[in-house]
């Protein structure tokens, strides 16, 4: 509770005002003062206090005055001062209705802007939901600044490299395996799509072969001789046919073409040469063996064998073999463009020359073979050795060739895609591998990466914001109805014509706010409109008031630490109509009981008096706030004097109704009967009534006295109170708890009305 008004100094009116720590704040105090005398700055001191922001009193340092503000308060026993530009001590338990809570939360003037309708969201959630808001609303300023951040990140990303790809598109992807060499089998899916006519063309490789040397055939060949002639025979032709010179063998053997066969004998037989007989010549049989038919065929062999040879080896066949390897590069240049071609390098010049080297020895030692064909011969290790080195390049030439016909499958793969190729398609393939490639690479790869770390950070964050969101909506389906209803409670106890509907929160772009609609003769009428109704243009000042005060009230309710606050309230009164100061008076009176302490402030001495009066005496204070120079000071107020005035209010507003009943004012009528009669004993009895004493207490110690020499009052007239007060107390908050509701008869109003007042005229 707010004990002490220690010290005001330089803040506005207040110069150096110390009084106040003589005089105590209780459970309810009012404080009254002029207007321009600082009922404001107090108020603005304690939501200061309150809030803790100190522009508030800083902003209301007094006028020429040299030093800085300086306040002292007692809250709960314990000193709290404003020194130096800061509380000790701020109280958050305090709430104040005033001016700065209508502006804040409900408008300002008569615009209800942005800001207010995001204050009443606060005010409706109260502490709790104020804190599931204010968490909800740390995500929401934290996923802006991740969104700031990933604007200035994805700016970082070079356009160039990501194309028409969105930066997250881009950022997301994956890496591929060997991209080199899918970009390269890639372009050449584009190649053969933009060259599909030329690729269905081209043929696909043919096979490359290189004849071979029959080396053991040939050594056959070679070794073969006339087993049947006799080894003295063919000694002495060959050592005859030597004789004879180069040739010699060929040109004895046509001859012996020329005589018969040596089955049919020799003694006919002339020499084709010299004209003589034959029958008598010692090696003519020894030459028709040794050319026997048996040697006709070895000859014959040799010759085929050696036409053979350069049947397989030789004429066109090396250019053949050199033209097909050209061809099959050819073939390598083309198809390398559209898949992949292993590399094809034959040293035409080299094989050719090993293969002339091996078929010319192979010939030339079929040429000695034929010139002596029935030497036993074989090749040569040095004819072997060339025979090898071509073998060795006829192998390399198949396995190069084997490779080639490998790729075949490929080739028709890709004459069959490119028969059907999508060249859009393959060439957005290949712009997305190029893409990864740069994608993953330096420095793009760190830049990306920073991206997607903060935009897996920024999901985070959004997750946090959905839980939180989820936590504040679901406490605000239950908050809100509740709120909506206490409103309308509020407004209909001040007797305000109008009622709220559809109160909910919203969420925007500027936070959470709240929203709602005025409902006047069940017209629900919106908070701003460009034209026709609107809050602006259907409610008076009164209204806004009272519904400031409604909402007040309300958030009051709703706040589960209500019995420890400390309730502030300026001027209640400000622009509400004179039907709306009773309702306000016991809604205050209930509050006081509900909470650990109500100061008011008002400028309405009426008003206040009401306060006064139904206050339990023990827990009231009252205090003045009077001019003192060219400032304010604190005082004590004796409220009682002023209250006099009130029961002359209530005396007219009973003597009119007993004149002409006013259904406006029935209910006041009733109510006043109680306070005349009160005020009527203060006056009668003012030793046995004094102020503060109640009518019950007061008639038991009538009861009493009566009959006693110290009597008070007779039977009868304690018997006429008691009747009058029975009615009477039907209309008030301590004897009624359904005061408000009671049934008003006129006739039975006026006959009480008249008892009361009959009563108060009687003599003692």
């Amino acid at each position: 509770m707010l004990e002490r008004i220690q010290l005001l100094r330089n803040i506005g009116q207040f110069d150096s005002v110390n009084a106040g720590a003589q005089l105590p704040l209780a459970k309810l105090t009012l404080i009254y003062a002029e207007n321009g005398r600082g009922k404001t700055t107090l108020a603005s001191i304690l939501r200061s206090l309150g809030t803790g922001a100190a522009d508030i009193v800083l902003e209301r340092h007094r006028l020429g005055a040299p030093r800085p503000p300086h306040i002292v308060l007692t809250v709960a026993g314990t000193p709290v001062q404003f020194q130096n530009g800061a509380w000790t001590a701020p109280t958050p338990r305090i709430a104040i209705f005033d001016d700065a809570f209508v502006a804040a939360n409900v408008c300002s003037g008569v615009e209800i802007a942005a800001g207010h309708r995001q204050n009443l969201h606060e005010l409706i959630l109260g502490a709790q939901g104020v804190a599931l808001n204010a968490a909800l609303q740390v995500h929401v300023t934290r996923i802006e600044e991740h969104n700031r951040a990933l604007t200035q990140k994805s700016a970082a990303i070079p356009a160039a490299a990501r194309g028409n790809l969105t930066v997250d598109d881009y950022c997301a992807l994956a890496a591929t395996p060997d991209i080199e060499a899918a970009i390269a089998a890639a372009e050449r899916s584009v190649a053969a799509g933009r060259s599909a006519d030329a690729i269905q063309r081209q043929a696909h490789f043919q096979p490359l072969s290189l004849p071979s040397f029959d080396i053991v055939a040939l050594n056959e060949l070679l070794a073969r001789t006339l087993p049947d002639l006799e080894a003295e025979a063919a000694a002495r032709v060959r050592t005859h046919l030597r004789s004879l010179g180069r040739g010699g063998e060929e040109w004895v053997g046509g001859g012996m073409t020329r005589i018969g066969p040596a089955s049919e004998g020799l003694e006919h037989e002339i020499c084709p040469f010299c004209a003589q007989g034959l029958g008598a010549s010692p090696v003519i049989r020894h030459y028709q063996a040794y050319f026997s038919a048996a040697y006709r065929g070895l000859r014959a062999a040799i010759n085929d064998s050696g036409l053979a040879i350069n049947a397989t080896h030789g004429g066109e066949i090396p250019a053949a073999f050199e033209r097909a390897v050209r061809v099959a590069g050819e073939t390598r240049t083309f198809w390398s463009a559209f898949t992949d071609i292993p590399e094809f390098n034959v040293d035409t010049a080299a094989i050719l020359r090993a293969w002339t080297a091996a078929r010319e020895a192979v010939l030339g030692i079929l040429r000695a073979k034929a010139a002596a064909p029935l030497d036993r011969m074989e090749l040569s290790g040095e004819v072997i050795a060339l025979i090898n080195t071509y073998e060795v390049a006829r192998t390399t030439v198949a396995a190069d060739s084997d490779v080639l016909q490998g790729c075949n499958a490929a080739i028709a793969i890709v004459k069959e895609q490119a028969a059907a190729a999508n060249l859009a398609a393959l060439r957005a393939d290949l712009e997305r591998l190029r893409g990864v490639r740069t994608r993953h690479s330096a420095p793009v790869d760190a830049l990306c990466t920073d991206y997607l770390t903060e935009k897996a950070a920024k999901t985070a964050t959004e997750s946090l914001r959905r839980q939180a969101r989820t936590a504040l909506d679901n406490y605000r389906q239950n908050i809100f109805p509740a709120y909506e209803a206490a409103i309308n409670t509020y407004l209909q106890r001040f007797n305000a014509g109008f009622r709220l509907a559809s109160v909910s929160p919203m969420n925007t772009r500027g936070g959470s706010s709240c929203n709602y609609n005025v409902v006047i003769n069940n017209v629900p009428v919106a908070l701003s409109a460009d034209t026709g109704p609107a809050f602006r243009n259907t409610l008076s000042a009164g209204d806004r008031n009272t519904l400031a005060l409604a909402f007040f009230f309300a958030s009051l309710d709703q706040d589960p630490q209500l019995a420890q606050k400390i309730v502030i309230i300026d001027d209640p009164m400000t622009s509400l109509d004179e039907h709306r100061s009773l309702t306000t008076v016991q809604e205050m009176r209930r509050l006081v009981g509900r909470v650990d302490q109500v100061v008011v402030l008002s400028h309405s001495k009426p008003f206040l008096c009401q306060l006064w009066e139904g206050a339990e005496p023990a827990r009231r204070q009252a205090i003045l706030i009077r001019r003192d120079g060219t400032g304010s000071t604190l005082a004590a107020w004796d409220v009682n004097q002023d209250c006099i005035t009130e029961h002359d209010r209530r005396h007219a507003l009973v003597a009119d109704y007993i004149g002409a009943a006013n259904p406006a004012t029935e209910r006041r009528v009733a109510a006043a009967l109680r306070h005349i009669l009160e005020a009527f004993m203060r006056v009668a009895y003012p030793v046995s009534f004094p102020p503060g004493t109640l009518l019950g207490p007061f008639l038991g110690i009538c009861q009493q006295r009566a009959g006693l020499p110290n009597e008070i009052l007779n039977q009868a007239d304690i018997d006429e109170l008691r009747a009058i007060l029975a009615y009477a107390n039907r209309f008030h908050h301590d004897t009624n708890a359904a005061y408000e509701t009671a049934a008003i008869n006129d006739q039975e109003l006026t006959h009480f009305c008249g008892r009361a007042l009959a009563f108060t005229r009687r003599s003692r």
